[in-house]
């Protein structure tokens, strides 16, 4: 199998034919919770929507801390790629799936430990506690799963490839989807039924990513031997990735906050965050999309000293991933019924979300901005600076606005909804001051 180099050729045509399977990918992905949000939605009450919508924002806590220190390994591949430096690559590999061994482990102890105090903290609502307990349970059960998966795709786009990883993603949404409706259709699983199509996708996707690979002859042979932890690249790999780790969880604790305010409001503005949690996904998936590309291309070249040439990718990626985002931002100022209606008729759920949706979708703007750029300073192993500059957005901007909004505002879901447009445009004003000052720096950039 042979790794791609993403330090040569046209830049916006490698950009491009790069950051495209990340985008097809993170769709596939992000069909997941929306399939699972369909189908409770067709077939279950609104305190199944409910349960479904709290549980997946608990569930993403996880998963942003798994793809923050997995972007960590896709960095330090990257740059060890772009310096053709491949045992370090090979050591990097065996220590990255070792040490995610462990997080697993840890994660899927500490969600089953503390799940009930934690919806209890975020006023889920009596209606849908128990189910969102069932739901986030069994995701929970199924974190290896996710730690394999993400970990595996990790080390393949850092190694220049990310088409493969949309491949098994595909897989395994195509198994979630039938199960989904085999589990909560037909055997009226409910809640239940949608969390284990999830985990049972996830298992049979990790499962033939390592197949594939061990076929082809990667670099890693997955053999026990190969499992050993390198002690100097793991402390890289955390150096790297804890403040990415860390940064995502600061966002998703700050986004829980406004479910806990938005949950008081009871089962409907508690359904109408979960929906349109889904659309936040699909809107960014341009921008999560080249974010990441950006972090794998600017690594690579940065490992092989063309620190223009990433620049470069920078301003492509941001003005793709702004078109796209555009796209929706329009959708909602147009037709938010018709978003809503995608997941139920609930004629309660409809209105009390049409207001908030279109307050809501400037975030598609601002939020693509910040992304992109905190894929390249990612890239550049900027970490800690993304780390403390999410980290003001969540703590210092986001979770006050939320109280102060929620005090004021409890009612008006429209003025809710403005909190993430107006926190990413102060962010994304910052952000881009930074790049450009940090630039300005470097001779030649």
């Amino acid at each position: 199998m042979k790794e791609k180099n993403l330090t040569e050729g046209n830049v916006l045509k490698t950009l491009l034919v790069f950051s495209v399977p990340f985008l097809i990918a993170n769709i596939l992905q992000s069909l997941y919770g929306a399939v699972d949000l369909f189908v409770v939605g067709r077939y279950c009450g609104a305190e199944s929507v409910a349960a479904v919508s709290t549980g997946t924002q608990v569930t993403q806590i996880v998963t942003s801390l798994i793809t923050g220190l997995t972007l960590g390994s896709t960095i330090l591949i990257g740059q060890f790629m772009g310096s053709r430096d491949l045992p370090l690559v090979k050591q990097t590999i065996g220590t990255t799936l070792t040490v995610f061994a462990g997080v697993a482990v840890l994660l899927t102890v500490g969600m089953l430990a503390f799940l009930r105090p934690l919806l209890t903290v975020l006023q889920t609502p009596a209606e849908s506690f128990d189910l969102t307990a069932q739901y986030v349970t069994v995701c929970s059960l199924g974190n290896i799963f996710i730690c394999g998966y993400n970990a595996i795709s990790a080390i393949l786009r850092g190694y220049g490839d990310s088409a493969r990883p949309m491949v098994f993603v595909g897989i395994a949404c195509v198994i979630n989807i039938i199960l989904d409706f085999v589990f909560v259709k037909y055997f009226g699983l409910g809640v239940r039924g949608t969390a284990i199509a999830t985990v049972a996708s996830q298992a049979f996707s990790m499962a033939a990513a390592i197949v594939y690979l061990k076929r082809k002859d990667f670099i890693f042979d997955f053999r026990p031997a190969s499992f050993r932890p390198v002690g100097d690249i793991a402390r890289r790999l955390a150096i790297v990735g804890i403040p990415i780790s860390f940064q995502e969880l600061m966002v998703r604790i700050s986004f829980l906050y406004l479910m806990t305010v938005m949950n008081r409001c009871g089962v409907y503005a508690a359904s109408v965050v979960g929906i349109s949690s889904k659309y936040d996904v699909f809107a960014m998936l341009s921008a999560t999309s080249m974010a990441n590309a950006l972090a794998a291309i600017t690594a690579q070249n940065m490992g092989a000293g063309k620190i223009a040439r990433a620049r470069r990718s920078l301003w492509y990626g941001m003005g793709f991933a702004l078109a796209v985002s555009f796209l929706f931002w329009l959708w909602a100022q147009v037709s938010p019924q018709s978003m809503i209606r995608v997941f139920t008729d609930d004629a309660n759920v409809v209105a009390a979300g049409i207001p908030f949706f279109k307050s809501c979708s400037y975030d598609y703007i601002m939020v693509t901005m910040v992304f992109c750029l905190n894929g390249y300073l990612n890239g550049r192993q900027k970490t800690v600076w993304t780390m403390v500059s999410c980290s003001v957005g969540a703590l210092l901007l986001r979770i006050p606005m939320v109280y102060l909004f929620g005090k004021y505002f409890a009612e008006d879901l429209g003025m809710l909804g403005k909190i993430a447009p107006i926190v990413s445009g102060i962010m994304a004003a910052y952000t881009l001051a930074y790049v450009i000052w940090e630039g300005r720096k470097q001779k030649g950039v």
